[in-house]
């Protein structure tokens, strides 16, 4: 006959499990700093010896036959590991580089992507803290890469700078892009407003990954009413890091200045009537199949509540005649400089998160 269990029994198991997993976390956290460690210092033996005595290409194939012979059992020293442990070398040279903050909080593998498909830093440095902030896969990083994520944050037109608190501006401008990538939608040549929003909502998360993370999905068709009128978002979310709801409006259409008033409206309302006391006012994001940029500029001058506007495309390719009208690399440069807290400031580790 066994005996009863003490009342808190349960309470007492949950808390022993969730010990043991932070613990085991840790260890992988730090299994994993070791090893990007090693492999830096690796690439860092071979830089020196390359310069000291001009190593080339079958050196460093040798080395690679005779470290797997030494080393009979451990996998990653093939000469195509070697390679990549001196590009991870020479991509972050400088002591106080070495394994920056974004980066060793990511797997070897991540950090392959990035040295393969980002030549410029600030690029790698966007991508490294995104990933690591939303728990990207290698899979989602390499899309997100292919798909120009970053210049599109960049180079997204909003109001934020004149309608959001200077403490709000790094994480809303990293929460739009100009530009949405919805090349998993299945459309018809000809579809409406109401067939591109059910899409999107079959196809929720992939949309929530194109979004670029920490937004959750509340509903579609939101109905809001004052004085016996109602009114519809297409779209509410609520923004994890900006504590704030956001109204997303499909438009197939090019952008026309009305819209940006109707959004203002629909923001005034949220404000009103959903917002809770707790959380910061809604922002808006209107969504259209084009727009002039010195359109949107004008229309968005003197609204009063933070509203971006961007364009969607089925297709992740962005024809070459369109590049001229984006930003030059110098409007980039400045604009990245407006995202830099964000990018640097260090991200909240939840305890059973998986690196």
């Amino acid at each position: 006959m066994t005996s009863p269990l003490a009342p808190d029994y349960q309470q007492l198991l949950l808390d022993m499990t969730a010990r043991v997993r932070q613990a085991q976390y840790q260890a992988l956290r730090l299994v994993n700093r070791q090893q990007l460690e090693l492999y830096w210092e690796l690439g860092r033996l071979i830089v020196e010896r390359q310069q000291q005595y001009g190593w080339g290409k079958q050196v460093v194939e040798t080395l690679a036959r005779d470290l797997q012979r030494e080393l009979a059992g451990l996998r990653g020293f093939s000469a195509t590991n070697l390679w990549r442990m001196r590009s991870f070398y020479l991509a972050y040279p400088q002591p106080e580089e070495k394994l920056a903050q974004a980066v060793r909080e990511l797997g070897w593998g991540h950090n392959i992507t990035l040295l393969e498909q980002c030549a410029d830093p600030a690029e790698r440095l966007f991508y490294a803290v995104q990933a690591r902030r939303h728990s990207w896969s290698r899979h989602v990083l390499s899309h997100q890469i292919s798909t120009r994520a970053y210049q599109k944050t960049l180079q997204a037109q909003h109001n934020f700078a004149t309608t959001l608190p200077p403490e709000q501006l790094p994480t809303a401008t990293l929460a739009i892009k100009d530009e949405y990538t919805f090349d998993f939608l299945a459309l018809t040549e000809e579809y409406s407003e109401y067939e591109l929003e059910q899409q999107l909502l079959s196809n929720v998360r992939r949309f929530l990954q194109e979004m670029g993370g920490d937004f959750t999905f509340v509903g579609n068709q939101y109905r809001l009413e004052l004085e016996g009128n109602e009114y519809f978002i297409d779209l509410l979310f609520y923004h994890r890091g900006l504590q704030c709801l956001v109204a997303l409006e499909l438009k197939i259409t090019e952008f026309r200045p009305e819209y940006a008033g109707k959004m203002n409206f629909y923001l005034s309302l949220l404000n009103e009537q959903v917002r809770k006391p707790h959380e910061q006012p809604s922002i808006g994001i209107i969504i259209c199949r084009s727009k002039q940029r010195t359109i949107v500029e004008f229309a968005l001058r003197d609204v009063s509540k933070p509203i971006g506007v961007a364009t969607y495309t089925l297709t992740d390719t962005l024809p070459t005649e369109l590049r001229p009208f984006f930003p030059s690399n110098e409007e980039l440069v400045r604009r990245l400089d407006a995202v830099t807290a964000a990018l640097q400031a260090p991200a909240k580790i939840d305890p059973t998160e998986k690196s």
